[in-house]
C-alpha cells in the first residue's frame, strides 16, 4: 500500500509510548487510519517483545496498513553526530540517539517506510547554507533507499520558522526533498500562511494536524512533548492551516501527531479514536475538502 494525498496517518506520539506494536496497528486500524508512523524506539520494542522483522511487515500488511514517516533524523546536520556521542544513554530520555543513520534507513527498508523527517537538535555554528548543503547530502542518501525526506521546523531551534525550513530545502534542490507542516510547531513558530502560500504544493512532504492553546506556553518544549491537544480543540488556526495546503496542493499524507499525557491516560484504541475524529473534522471544514478514506 502506497500512502498519497489525504491518506490518514497516525503518527506514533499520539498513543501512548509503551503500546506495543500489535497494539499501534490494532488502534491505528479500528480507527479508519492508513497508516502509522515510527520511532527507531517503536521498532526496536517490537523487537525485543520478538517480533521478527517478517512478524513485523506481515502485521502492517494484514492491518491493511502503510508506514509513513520514521522519526526523527537527528544526525545530519554539522556536529549533530559527535554532540549524540557525548549524551549518556541514561540521559536519552526520548530514545533518539540510538537510531543513527544507518540504523533508521534499515527499518524504513524492512517497514517499507515512505520518508524521513529531519530536525535540528543540537544547533551549532552552522548557517542556513551548511544546511542546505547537509540536506542534500541526506536526502541523496536516503534515496539509495526509496525515501522522501521532510524537515520540520522547530520553533527553539536553529532552523526555527517555515520561511528558513524553505530555503534549505529549495537551496538543497532534491527531488526527494520537502518540508514538513505540523500545526503546533507552525504556530509557535510565527510561520506565516502567505509564506506557506509560496511553497509549492508538492514540496509539502510531511503533514501534522495538532492543536494547542492560543498563548504560547511558558516552556515550549515541555508543552510540546506532553500538552498538545487533538486538531480543533484549542486555539490555533488548523482548518486555516489545512485550507491552505488544499489550495497549493500539498502532496503528502495527513498525520495526526498529539504527544499528550492526557490523551495517553484513555488508552491507544480511544486515543487513536479521538484523533481520527478530530482530524476528519478538521479535513472536511475546509472548502472542497474529503475526509481521509475510511474501512
Amino acid at each position: 500500500m502506497t500512502l498519497g494525498t489525504g491518506d490518514l496517518v497516525l503518527c506514533s506520539g499520539t498513543l501512548p509510548r509503551a503500546t506495543s506494536f500489535g497494539d499501534r496497528l490494532a488502534a491505528a486500524s479500528a480507527a479508519g487510519f492508513d497508516g502509522i508512523s515510527l520511532w527507531g524506539r517503536d521498532y526496536a520494542a517490537a523487537r525485543r517483545d520478538g517480533l521478527s522483522d517478517p512478524d513485523i511487515t506481515a502485521m502492517i500488511h494484514d492491518h491493511g496498513l502503510a508506514v509513513g514517516e520514521l522519526d526523527p533524523a537527528w544526525w545530519w546536520l554539522p556536529g549533530a553526530a559527535e554532540v549524540a556521542a557525548s549524551i549518556p544513554a541514561a540521559y536519552d530520555e526520548q530514545e533518539i540517539f540510538g537510531f543513527g543513520e544507518e540504523e533508521l534507513f534499515r527499518i524504513g527498508e524492512t517497514v517499507g517506510a515512505r520518508s524521513v523527517n529531519a530536525v535540528d537538535v543540537f544547533g551549532g555554528a552552522w548557517d542556513l547554507d551548511d544546511a542546505a548543503n547537509a540536506f542534500a547530502g541526506l536526502c541523496d542518501r536516503a534515496a539509495e533507499h526509496g525515501l522522501v525526506v521532510h524537515l520540520e521546523v522547530l520553533p527553539w531551534s536553529r532552523i526555527p520558522d517555515l520561511e528558513m525550513a524553505w530555503y534549505v530545502v529549495r537551496t538543497a534542490g532534491r527531488h526527494n526533498g520537502g518540508v514538513a507542516v505540523d500545526a503546533w510547531h507552525f504556530t509557535r513558530s510565527a510561520s506565516r500562511l502567505e509564506t506557506l502560500r509560496q511553497i509549492p504544493g508538492d514540496r509539502i512532504l510531511g503533514v501534522q494536524l495538532d492543536d494547542g492553546p492560543a498563548d504560547a506556553e511558558d516552556d515550549l518544549i515541555t508543552a510540546t512533548l506532553h500538552d498538545r491537544l487533538l486538531p480543533g480543540a484549542g486555539g490555533m488556526d488548523v482548518t486555516g492551516l489545512v485550507s491552505v495546503l488544499t489550495e497549493i496542493g500539498a502532496a503528502a499524507p495527513i498525520g495526526v501527531e498529539v504527544f499528550s499525557d492526557a490523551l495517553h491516560a484513555l488508552g491507544p484504541a480511544e486515543a487513536a479514536r479521538l484523533a481520527g475524529d478530530a482530524a476528519r473534522s478538521i479535513i472536511t471544514a475546509r472548502p472542497g475538502s474529503r475526509s481521509g478514506p475510511g474501512r
